[in-house]
């Protein structure tokens, strides 16, 4: 057995025998299997009698297959990489030349026969046979030996759960990995099986017996099959009992977009996260219709160094536009989507510019030097607490700042304003959602009052109140249409639980969770930026779109898979209590709203309550007055006059609700 191992070691550790080694194998088999042939057909006086003529008829025999093997290269490959394929070749090369040699006996005179005995056409049925046989036992041994000396005891065994192309494409590649990080031990069909073998490995059905199926093959990773990885995500139990036993999850990349037709390889595999893991549908986007209304044009984008902006950066530049104008006041962050857009798109017009959205020259500089045509507004001031505690500035920089780009939207020409929301504008419970219900509304009645004027100046010419409001942009009818988005919590933004519970796992815990009954809406930040440049091409203006954001997730759940998924030890959840104005779960609409579909089954159009633009405008100009007082309690109860359904939850403004 030593000598065995080391030829093994020997041979396996060179890149490949030369290719005339493999060909002179293939020809002594042949040659092998001719004198089989030959002393299975004759008797013992007749082999002696017609051994030299025997012996010219084999060597014209295997020169005619050593022909064929070089028409049909066979000996070209590299063995231990044998596949069907190259059986396939091996045996079509030994028919071609078997029929040769037949052709050729039956070609022959009789005044040559004596001196050459060519194969009759039983010995070359048996040559084809044998010789075929051998020369796939040959490979298939190779490759099995190649197998087994690639494994050592870093090799993991594994399960594939899914059983069409991409599990089998995902087991063809990992297999023909060097070194072998995995071995395939099983297949997981999510379906009902329709074999029990696959690849020669046994495919085992998905229910509660897979855990101990898997524990019996000595399986420790899981591997999902990209096809199937929007169904595993509804698999929760089994999810968890997958993290209870141990047992790893890999999976493509959450972003990748995968067909059948493509080759997966071991680099593309990774450990799940747990944004892969929270139940969710994939969500399909008409991205023609996005290209049709994006590309060739100027675009602005604010707030774009913040988790969505440079997301919704990162797209748009996708598909090409004129011109990318991005705005925020971040340096740093700034600067790295400024690196970003040159690596990865040189040759597009990109203008990073760092400036705050409340300096209302720098702003029309920009407009009236750039002239966007689409403007997507993501900036604003976001964390709770921080709001909470900084009532002025949610209204300086998310409503004064909404106000300024909506405005100059109109003022420019711009086509499409489209704001992002937020569910915490449903029933807000504290300032920062108060705050975005507030441009909600003003954002809103804008585009009524554009409505309104170009059906007044159509009807009836401008009225003195109407022609004040044109000559404010510079006398041309105004045209833009403003757009609100709404949607939940996005996995891995700045400041969201998830890097939050990373890093205290990290430092050995404990999890700070605020309430055990706490529950929140997640999407993945590039579904919602797809969603947001959806709803802009369908809306026609004055629309408030809600995103379906799927199933709640319970956050001390999160926390619990988070702990499993990192295999840490002895990493407790511990209790704070709710923070100022958090509450424990977030709704999309008001119990006064509803909502109506639309041709996307994932967005949906509120019906809310609507707001006078006068009016909108009368409490945005008193609300930014009070703002530079600094008077907490003031701006409060002033955002409490314009939103009544604002109910302050665990806030020292919850007195105001008394009075």
């Amino acid at each position: 057995m030593d000598i065995i191992s080391k030829l093994s070691h020997w041979y396996f550790s060179k890149k490949a025998l030369p290719y005339w080694c493999v060909l002179l194998l293939d020809c002594t088999i042949v040659l092998c299997a001719g004198v089989a042939a030959f002393l299975l057909t004759s008797d013992d006086s007749a082999a002696f009698s017609h051994f030299v003529p025997a012996a010219v008829g084999l060597a014209v025999t295997v020169a005619v297959f050593g022909l064929c093997f070089r028409f049909f290269h066979t000996y070209t490959g590299i063995v231990r990489f044998s596949s069907f394929v190259d059986l396939y070749h091996v045996a079509s090369a030994n028919a071609v030349a078997t029929v040769a040699i037949v052709l050729l006996r039956l070609s022959l005179g009789d005044a040559v026969r004596p001196f050459v005995c060519l194969p009759s056409l039983l010995d070359a049925a048996v040559i084809f046979s044998i010789s075929t046989l051998l020369m796939w036992v040959e490979r298939v041994a190779v490759k099995g030996m190649y197998d087994i000396f690639r494994q050592d005891a870093n090799t993991k065994r594994v399960f594939i759960y899914g059983v069409q192309a991409g599990g089998v494409s995902i087991a063809k590649s990992i297999q023909n990995e060097n070194p072998l990080i995995f071995k395939v031990a099983g297949f997981v069909s999510p379906e009902q099986k329709t074999s029990d073998y696959l690849m020669g490995t046994m495919v085992y059905e998905d229910d509660a017996r897979l855990i101990s199926h898997m524990k019996a093959k000595e399986a420790e990773i899981l591997i999902v099959s990209p096809l199937q990885s929007e169904y595993f995500r509804t698999r929760q139990e089994l999810i968890s009992q997958l993290l209870a036993a141990n047992i790893r999850i890999m999976m493509m990349p959450v972003a990748e977009e995968w067909n059948e037709k493509q080759q997966l390889t071991r680099n593309e595999l990774r450990e799940v996260e747990i944004e892969d893991l929270l139940p969710r549908k994939k969500i399909e986007i008409d991205m023609d219709a996005i290209g049709a209304m994006l590309t060739g044009r100027r675009i602005l984008i604010t707030g774009a160094a913040g988790s969505i902006g440079s997301e919704m950066a990162r797209q748009v530049a996708k598909f090409a536009p004129a011109e990318l104008i991005l705005v925020d006041q971040a340096e740093t962050p700034m600067h790295d989507v400024r690196l970003y857009m040159t690596r990865n798109h040189s040759a597009l017009n990109v203008w990073t510019i760092v400036g705050s959205i409340t300096n209302e020259g720098q702003m029309e500089n920009i407009f009236a030097q750039h002239k966007p045509e689409y403007v997507f507004h993501a900036a604003a001031y976001k964390h709770v607490p921080m709001m909470e505690d900084n009532p002025a500035m949610a209204v300086q920089n998310n409503i004064y700042g909404t106000r300024v780009i909506a405005d100059l939207a109109v003022k420019y020409g711009t086509k499409k304003f489209v704001m992002i929301s937020t569910d915490k504008a449903v029933n807000p419970t504290n300032v920062m959602g108060c705050s975005k219900r507030i441009c909600e509304i003003y954002c809103q009645a804008l585009n009524a009052e554009i409505l309104k004027i170009n059906r007044d100046v159509k009807e009836k010419g401008a009225a003195e109140e109407t022609a004040k409001m044109l000559r404010q942009y510079d006398g041309s009818l105004p045209a833009t249409q403003f757009i609100t988005t709404r949607f939940g919590n996005v996995l891995g933004s700045n400041g969201s639980v998830i890097p939050i519970f990373k890093e205290q796992i990290k430092k050995g815990g404990p999890i700070t969770v605020t309430h055990p009954d706490i529950i929140r809406f997640f999407m993945l930040i590039s579904e919602a930026c797809r969603l947001v440049l959806e709803a802009g091409t369908m809306g026609q203006g004055g629309e408030i779109f809600v995103f379906d954001m799927g199933e709640p997730v319970r956050i001390a759940d999160l926390a619990q898979r988070m702990i499993d998924l990192s295999q840490a030890k002895n990493v407790q959840i511990i209790y704070t209590g709710l923070r100022d104005g958090e509450k424990l779960y977030e709704e999309v609409l008001n119990n006064e709203e509803r909502t109506k579909p639309t041709c996307h089954p994932k967005i949906k159009v509120a019906a809310v309550r609507e707001y006078p633009y006068s009016l909108a405008l009368q409490n945005e100009k008193e609300l930014y007055a009070l703002s530079q007082t600094f008077d907490d309690i003031e701006i409060v109860r002033k955002m409490k006059d314009i939103v009544p359904e604002y109910k302050s939850q665990n806030s020292k403004y919850a007195e105001l609700d008394k009075e």
